[in-house]
């Protein structure tokens, strides 16, 4: 059952901005995943990773992240690489991005589980040092899965780096229970990080 979930990465660490144009971000993240069914759960997975963003333009990004997963039971492990465009529809508000991921190494025979993740995601200030992000995911493989996150971004200046938790949940719609997952991430803008500024 672990394996085929493991592919989509179940929480984002990402916000409604983009990185700008020629800019270039990076997120470091961690997540630990639970399965919860008949009012028992347990922990399924660890997630070590790595988000990556080129701004195109103004209003577009490439968007890359790889992510080691470790499950808990029996220490079977998976690498996840996605790769996808992200776009903003409301400046500063509302932006949709469409990743397309596979599992490899590890545990896994081959490139397995291809999937498309299309996300919406949102972006609430609240006051000036903190935002809300609300994305909701589709995950469309093997199976369909629909996800539901609430994250903040907490910063003293948006423009060079961002602290990242996020709470999520994942449902398939034929089956009972649901995964949970926390991750945190730290995001920079590399950019102004080497100019000093």
């Amino acid at each position: 059952m672990i394996f085929s979930s493991i592919v989509h990465p179940k929480n984002n660490n990402i916000s409604e901005r983009l990185a700008g144009k020629g800019n270039f971000e990076a997120t470091p993240h961690f997540t630990t995943a639970s399965f919860t069914s008949d009012s028992e759960t347990d922990h399924v997975q660890n997630h070590f990773g790595l988000q990556v963003a080129l701004g195109i333009s103004d209003r577009f990004d490439v968007r890359a992240r790889y992510e080691n997963i470790q499950v808990t039971d029996d220490g079977r492990t998976a690498n996840v690489f996605g790769i996808g465009p992200k776009a903003s529809l409301i400046k500063d508000r509302l932006a949709a991005y469409v990743p397309v991921g596979f599992a490899f190494g590890g545990d896994v025979d081959g490139i397995e589980e291809w999937e498309v993740q299309p996300i919406l995601l949102g972006t609430l200030p609240v006051g000036q040092f903190m935002e809300v992000n609300p994305p909701a995911q589709g995950i469309i493989g093997e199976e369909f899965y629909v996800a539901f996150n609430l994250g903040l971004g907490v910063s003293s200046d948006f423009n060079k780096w961002t602290l990242r938790p996020e709470y999520g949940m994942l449902f398939n719609p034929g089956e009972e229970g649901h995964f949970g997952q926390f991750s945190i991430g730290l995001s920079f803008n590399l950019n102004q990080l080497l100019k000093g500024e």
